[in-house]
């Protein structure tokens, strides 16, 4: 090894794991290693965002299987980092492998961890963070312990690497769901997320985070617009013959040529019962000033798409589907 992949100092590591007893023993495990320097934890990937702009990590552990974002979720947001900790995966599975090394982990331990084995994790931590300032890209994994090495794959299993999205706000970092957030509008390389909380300015061309997001829903209706099909509460004619997309965050325009997709697309989300189901689930918390779902309109338990014109200029379709 060259002089240059050597690091001088202790570690600075993160164990993320939301069983207790076995967060306990790995952070036990970090402490009482000669490399080690601090040892932080955190019973789950929110809380590790939490802890991460608060200090520069070398080395996170991360247990895969967790409630809400799991391991793999928040490896995805952590590479997107401008300086990205190493990470080590800890898992009792086996199976999770060859998408950890896709994500450019250093390591993938299988629980139990012996010493020895945490040992050589923490070497090659050192190894490679020693160029951190032009991270290459990774080596090729070795096969996990007790483990049989795997056939040749053509391709690693896509890891949903954006469900998540961080924003920076006034020298913060906050970390947004993609299942909060109702639409999408394009301004230059930026985009603007809207939730019923308020809206947030990220730097990502749309097209790329349509190729990422389509798959969840998420519909291109407008040269300069996503929607998120869950949050359609109704489509409505604007004053000039337009049509909206109304959700409880706000009303998106929709194209000609993509106003026919929408409403197959909509007659087919409450086919399947998920239509408007992003805006039930935020009944009575949107903000003032946004507009919402009308008072009664959606409480009669009914449900199905219903086609006409209506007073008021509302058009289309309107979520009716009976529960009976």
């Amino acid at each position: 090894m060259s002089s240059s992949e050597d690091r001088s100092g202790p570690l600075r590591v993160l164990a993320v794991d939301d069983v207790a007893p076995a967060l306990d023993e790995l952070c036990a495990m970090l402490a009482d290693a000669p490399d080690v320097g601090e040892v932080a934890r955190a019973g789950d990937a929110v809380g590790a965002l939490r802890l991460l702009p608060s200090g520069h990590f070398d080395a996170v552990f991360l247990d895969i299987t967790m409630p809400g974002m799991n391991g793999l979720e928040l490896a995805g947001v952590l590479s997107a980092m401008a300086e990205p900790p190493e990470v080590v995966f800890v898992t009792a599975f086996e199976e999770h492998a060859l998408a950890a090394y896709g994500l450019g982990a250093v390591d993938y331990l299988l629980k139990p961890v012996g010493q020895d084995r945490l040992t050589e994790a923490l070497a090659r931590v050192r190894r490679v963070g020693g160029s951190r300032g032009g991270r290459p890209p990774p080596a090729p994994a070795p096969a996990p312990e007790a483990a049989a090495a795997p056939p040749p794959a053509p391709a690693a299993p896509r890891v949903d690497e954006l469900a998540v999205v961080p924003v920076e706000l006034g020298g913060r970092t906050r970390y947004l769901r993609r299942d909060d957030v109702r639409f999408v509008e394009a301004h230059g390389d930026y985009v603007r997320l809207t939730t019923p909380s308020g809206s947030h300015l990220v730097r990502i061309p749309l097209s790329r985070l349509e190729e990422h997001w389509s798959p969840h829903e998420f519909v291109r209706v407008h040269r300069s617009y996503l929607l998120a099909l869950p949050a359609v509460v109704e489509l409505r004619s604007d004053a000039g013959g337009g049509l909206l997309a109304h959700t409880d965050a706000g009303d998106v325009p929709v194209s000609r040529r993509h106003a026919r997709e929408l409403r197959e697309l909509l007659l087919d989300a409450a086919a399947r019962g998920t239509l408007g189901s992003q805006a039930g689930s935020r009944a009575g918390s949107r903000a003032d000033g946004q507009v919402g779902s009308r008072p009664g309109g959606q409480a009669g338990g009914r449900t199905g798409w219903q086609t006409g014109s209506r007073p008021g200029g509302r058009t289309g379709v309107q979520a009716e589907v009976d529960q009976r």
